[in-house]
């Protein structure tokens, strides 16, 4: 198979180089290090560019797997008097998660507001 590869201008430098066997004609670059870290910077960039909420995604995931480790969600007060059990049964552990957190904001989002009516009242 050696002597079928033939050898080829690298995309990047330019230089001659002869393909490595295992790679075959697949092989556009050659194995100097700065060649390869060029190619290697142009795969991950497009990646990227194809996969852009991947890391959303995997934020999301970490923090799911974070929570479950560490027990129980806290909650407010209010909300703490909730049956988050049938919650978790009817929309999953993810689904009662996001209406605890969403509960969160809104608590906190009433406490802005009543914090406020206080002090425009005297």
């Amino acid at each position: 198979m050696a002597s079928t590869l033939r050898s080829r201008p690298c995309r990047l430098c330019r230089k001659w180089f002869r393909p490595d066997p295992r790679v075959g004609a697949r092989q556009r670059v050659c194995s100097r290090s700065e060649c390869q870290k060029q190619r290697r910077k142009k795969t991950q960039a497009s990646w990227r560019e194809t996969h852009p909420d991947y890391w959303v995604a995997r934020r999301l995931l970490q923090r799911r797997v974070q929570q479950s480790e560490a027990g129980p969600q806290r909650l407010p007060r209010p909300l703490e008097r909730l049956p988050w059990d049938i919650a978790q049964d009817e929309f999953g552990a993810q689904g009662a998660d996001f209406l605890g957190e969403f509960g969160r904001v809104l608590v906190g989002h009433v406490q802005d507001q009543r914090a406020a009516q206080v002090l425009d009242s005297t």
